[in-house]
């Protein structure tokens, strides 16, 4: 973990383990306190990344409010928000979204191919393709993040960037809120996408914490190093 930034996924899923429903709609099924949660983690950490997908699903994301957050920030000498990196391969990005208003940097993580699109609403394109498959170079991205003095980040999602970052063993932590609905589908995405592990050869996690708030538990996971 030297040469890039500690990486904490956070994630509320249904009790069927489900991020979002089957048309992949924005997951609205965490309560109050999980959106509690989810602004403190996020008031920890230098910068958050989003998939396209999840941005386009929820067109904002979560900013600190709490005066005590930002407090904290400021004597940790941190900006008050932290940066909001977009990874997304084909650069695709609807200009309209609310996102672009928010008060934070808003920064992108591409490919030669995505950068060529309309990036002009980010303040900051981060060009990293890997030439064999063109897709995004995640561990060459992980260490020019840490170079440019990230070295805390959070995932909000999707499923597929977490299971990407998981191959690439750039995961150290998972907080998961696992809420009191059940949506189902066979569509319906999940914490790690992707093409997925041999159950010989799955990700073995510590159990950290565990707590129960109301009808939500909260889990907190250490990633043991393969």
């Amino acid at each position: 973990m030297e040469n890039r930034p500690k990486t904490t996924v956070i994630l509320a899923m249904t009790a069927d383990g489900k991020i979002a429903d089957f048309q992949r709609n924005a997951a609205r099924f965490g309560s109050d306190i999980d959106k509690n949660h989810l602004e403190k983690q996020i008031s920890l950490v230098d910068a958050v990344l989003l998939g396209a997908g999840t941005l386009k699903a929820y067109g904002t994301t979560l900013t600190v409010k709490k005066s005590e957050l930002l407090a904290n920030r400021k004597q940790n000498n941190q900006p008050s928000q932290p940066i909001n990196i977009v990874v997304s391969a084909s650069g695709k990005i609807a200009d309209n979204l609310p996102f672009f208003s928010q008060p934070f940097p808003h920064w992108l993580i591409t490919t030669e191919e995505g950068a060529k699109n309309n990036t002009s609403n980010f303040e900051k394109v981060l060009i990293f393709s890997t030439i064999e498959t063109g897709k995004i170079n995640l561990l060459q991205a992980f260490k020019t993040l840490k170079e440019l003095g990230l070295n805390h980040i959070a995932i909000l999602g999707g499923g597929e960037l977490v299971g990407s970052c998981l191959e690439e063993n750039l995961i150290d932590e998972f907080w998961l809120t696992v809420c009191p609905y059940v949506v189902g589908g066979k569509t319906a995405p999940t914490p790690v996408e992707g093409k997925g592990f041999l159950s010989s050869h799955g990700q073995k996690l510590q159990l950290l914490s565990l707590e129960q708030i109301e009808q939500e538990i909260f889990l907190h996971y250490k990633v043991l190093s393969n």
